[in-house]
């Protein structure tokens, strides 16, 4: 799996003129111009004109450029796949993706409108029926390369409350998590909706961190910073990590120790990982 930081990862309405205009300030890794939920219907058209014209403008430097379509039940569906196909985003994100056979629809969309190699599709699993079907719509394509958690529409349909620690979400959570590691898809965590609990903010970062979530989707530049630095390796864990490979590469036998802990070919593997986040943030940040 190519290991593209994608530790924060910020709505942005595109019928808004000037948010457009700062996200190619925003230090985060990447952008979901949307037409959906940010965007009233007779906004739509419009909306749609810009996001994609600023996905193909190549404007917005290092960050990875996502429109965000209208869902498969909607009538600007069509109309927004088209013409994301032709801008070329590096993603076109889906909402409300619920099945393998939904997967295989938008995939054979894509092929229909042209869309270049380099767009990938995310879908959005934020239901029940998603959770229970995960893997399959993980697994249904190769285009198909991020999970993306729609948590607020997921505590709707669960009749769920927003607590603090999430326990309603858990289960639903747990089962995507272990459908994107079982197909090497990477999976990132929904938003975080009170912009002014910092607090709240940086606790559920760092649940989903510990979850093993790649990254965050965030509904505001101020959460940028946080999930920028609490799903990035700390200085502590690449030490720990080069240490690790150093004495694996000194080693005369199977079986080797490092700070009195016995090291295994996972360990190994896992300090790789490490090492290979931190290197690629590293040199998106240069």
């Amino acid at each position: 799996m190519e290991l593209v930081p994608r530790r924060s990862v910020l709505y942005m309405p595109s019928s808004n003129e000037r948010a457009l205009e700062k996200a190619k300030s925003i230090p985060c890794d990447g952008l979901i111009l949307d037409l959906e939920d940010a965007v009233a219907p007779d906004d739509k058209p419009a909306a749609r004109d810009a996001a994609c014209a600023a996905a193909a403008s190549g404007d917005y430097g290092r960050r990875e450029v996502t429109i965000r379509v209208n869902g498969a039940d909607t009538e600007w569906h069509a109309d927004d796949i088209a013409a994301a196909c032709q801008a070329g985003p590096a993603a076109i994100v889906v909402p409300k993706v619920d099945s393998a056979d939904a997967v295989l629809a938008l995939v054979e969309a894509m092929a229909r409108h042209d869309a270049p190699e380099h767009t990938k599709l995310w879908a959005m699993v934020e239901t029940p029926y998603a959770m229970l079907h995960a893997e399959e719509i993980a697994s249904a394509a190769d285009r198909l390369t991020v999970l993306v958690m729609g948590t607020n529409d997921l505590a709707k349909e669960l009749y769920a409350e927003h607590v603090p620690g999430r326990q309603p979400l858990l289960a639903g959570l747990g089962l995507a998590l272990l459908a994107a590691r079982a197909t090497g898809k990477v999976i990132i965590d929904g938003v975080y909706n009170d912009v002014k609990d910092t607090d709240g903010f940086l606790a559920e970062c760092q649940q989903g961190r510990e979850m093993g979530f790649d990254g965050k989707t965030l509904i505001h530049p101020g959460q940028v910073e946080g999930a920028n630095t609490t799903f990035a390796p700390s200085s502590m864990a690449v030490e720990d990590a080069r240490g690790i490979l150093e004495a694996w590469a000194a080693r005369s036998s199977g079986v080797v120790t490092y700070n009195g802990r016995m090291i295994e070919s996972l360990h190994v593997e896992s300090a790789q990982r490490t090492l290979g986040i931190h290197e690629a943030i590293v040199a998106l940040e240069a």
